[in-house]
């Protein structure tokens, strides 16, 4: 065997070998053009979600709205100023109560509508002012739990619109099916179930939180409440031990 005949035989070889090499690496270059091709944008997915899946983006915005605005308005500042239940007391311990009155209707807020229910009644039994404070704080927190009620219907209304986007999505597939006579493939279903599920992901992200925020809110609420409540009760004491003489 000459040099010739050895390297021809080396070369045969080798050829299959290259190929091999050259093949992965035209498929390794294009693996990221095609993964880049395949990402979509936030936009896309949400507009992959159709018009329910908008929707539920839409009341998670308004879910927001509603939490930012509970949290602040239902703050204990707020329900009760403590630089305005110093002004009470101190017209209190003067028993200037017409100007206390004046100062609850100029500045209306939880404790002070309950105040100025309480001073309306001064002079009859204590029974009927404290009557009269119980059935208006019982009416301010009716009110202030139908405020915190709208994020309760928001996390019961986002799943039940992710359920009805499924349904659509799943309905949409099956018409594509139905259509190409039980010919469809994958990527011809895809769209349909693809909405089916991001409805349902949307609708759960939205409920989640939403539950959270409503039971951390309302429990802030309720423990407020009754703090005012106490603060009320020691402002009109007195009128309790004068009522047994």
């Amino acid at each position: 065997m000459n040099l010739n005949s050895i390297q021809l035989k080396l070369t045969s070889l080798a050829a299959p070998v290259v190929v091999a090499a050259f093949s992965a690496s035209a498929a390794f270059a294009q693996e990221p053009a095609a993964a880049a091709a395949n990402s979509k944008s936030i936009a896309d997915v949400f507009a992959d979600s159709g018009a329910v899946g908008l929707c539920i983006v839409l009341l998670s915005v308004v879910a927001l709205a509603v939490i930012i605005e509970n949290f602040v308005s239902l703050n204990r500042d707020k329900l009760a100023p403590p630089e305005l239940i110093d002004e009470i007391q101190a017209l209190f311990e003067d028993e200037q109560y017409q100007e206390a009155m004046e100062l609850c209707e100029n500045e209306p807020n939880y404790f002070t509508r309950v105040c100025g229910a309480g001073i309306a009644k001064i002079g009859h039994p204590f029974s009927t002012v404290e009557k009269a404070m119980e059935e208006m704080g019982d009416e301010e927190s009716i009110k202030l739990h139908q405020k915190v009620g709208w994020l309760a219907l928001i996390a019961n209304v986002a799943p039940m619109m992710g359920l009805l986007g499924t349904v659509g999505g799943m309905v949409e597939a099956f018409n594509e099916i139905a259509s190409s006579s039980g010919g469809a493939n994958p990527a011809q279903l895809a769209s349909g179930i693809s909405k089916a599920l991001l409805t349902t992901m949307f609708g759960l992200i939205v409920a989640l939180p939403v539950t959270a925020a409503f039971a951390f809110i309302r429990n802030r609420m309720v423990r407020n409440i009754i703090e005012v409540g106490a603060i009320v009760e020691d402002l009109f004491e007195h009128f309790r031990d004068g009522s047994n003489e």
